[in-house]
């Protein structure tokens, strides 16, 4: 997976097994193993259960950072260093990017986004030179009005569509990639990956309509590293 951002900049990441993914039956998942919200259909095998806490590492092309607990919150004026683009977690703005099934039109500052993930969202990110807007219209169809989801455009992106949920990111060519939907039912709110299980998505005081805007030139010197020392 190619990685769009300031030279040298490396994904610290493990690399998830791929394994073929079986389907269950409606009849062979039984409801109370099922995380309520989670699954799109009665028997979702990507679903989160008590055996199977991460169904992404059954979805191929998912890769898996190691983000460490407790990540410190930045000032609206302070950068983070992040290791990749979009990122996946670590330090982050006080302030979480609504993320109550919001599709923004414009691109959004990253360290509000990830605050987004870490109370469990699933954020997609997209080129707008890369995917038609007939394809942009069938990934919002996936997000509007869906808690604990949102989307935006980062223009630089290298790969036409890139999903994130805290520790979890899948680039994909298509918006009717079937793993968009595995992904998203696999991380959502699932409360064994979630750092902050509960945690709302409502925030009324972040601007929808003309947020904090992404910023594409490299972090300065000055920028909180990813381990959040100052």
């Amino acid at each position: 997976m190619r990685v769009s951002g300031w030279s040298g900049g490396v994904r610290a990441a493990g690399v998830c097994s791929a394994m073929v993914v079986v389907a269950m039956s409606a009849a062979g998942c039984g409801a109370a193993d099922v995380i309520v919200g989670q699954a799109t259909a009665a028997g979702d095998s990507f679903a989160p259960t008590a055996d199977n806490r991460d169904p992404s590492l059954g979805i191929r092309g998912v890769v898996v950072t190691e983000i460490a607990p407790g990540q410190p919150h930045v000032l609206p004026t302070q950068r983070v260093a992040y290791s990749s683009i979009p990122p996946v977690g670590g330090p982050h703005d006080s302030q979480w990017a609504a993320c109550a099934g919001v599709v923004y039109s414009k691109a959004l500052r990253s360290e509000n986004a990830v605050h987004s993930l870490e109370h469990g969202a699933v954020w997609i990110a997209y080129n707008p030179a890369k995917v038609s807007a007939e394809d942009q219209a069938t990934l919002s169809a996936k997000v509007t009005d869906r808690q604990y989801t949102l989307m935006s455009p980062i223009p630089d992106l290298d790969d036409p569509i890139s999903l994130q949920s805290w520790g979890h990111q899948l680039a994909v060519d298509s918006a009717t990639d079937e793993r968009i939907d595995q992904f998203i039912v696999a991380l959502r709110e699932n409360p064994y990956t979630t750092p902050e299980v509960g945690a709302t998505c409502s925030s009324p005081l972040f601007d929808r309509a003309d947020p904090p805007p992404y910023d594409p030139t490299p972090p300065g010197p000055d920028a909180v590293p990813m381990d959040g020392a100052r």
